[in-house]
């Protein structure tokens, strides 16, 4: 599934103030009801200096590509990464998924 990405600040803050959260060990996602298939990425400065924060993004946005057809319809996503001493793909994709399966058993939307 084609995803967009959300990358001005009116979206990221819509998210932050309306949108209901999922947290797992190592992620917490932002989501609401969207017309079409968008996310975002939100590393603080907590997580290290600029290399690092980049490659969580990067591993982030690769895990949600991988696991994007498990949803049941169409979000606006945020994922926030916890700090922890090591970031692996496959840490992230158990994490979405465990959130996304949440997601999905919530009818409320």
């Amino acid at each position: 599934m084609k995803y967009c990405k959300i990358k001005k600040n009116e979206q990221f803050n819509r998210l932050f103030k309306g949108g209901k959260r999922i947290f797992s060990p190592c992620l917490t996602l932002l989501y609401a009801p969207s017309l079409k298939m968008s996310m975002g990425v939100a590393v603080s400065k907590k997580h290290g200096k600029a290399v690092l924060r980049n490659r969580i993004k990067r591993l982030i946005r690769q895990a949600f590509y991988n696991v994007v057809d498990e949803f049941s319809q169409n979000y606006s996503v945020i994922i926030l990464p916890k700090v922890a001493c090591e970031y692996s793909l496959k840490q992230f994709e158990s994490s979405l998924l465990s959130c996304i399966k949440k997601v999905n058993s919530c009818k409320e939307n």
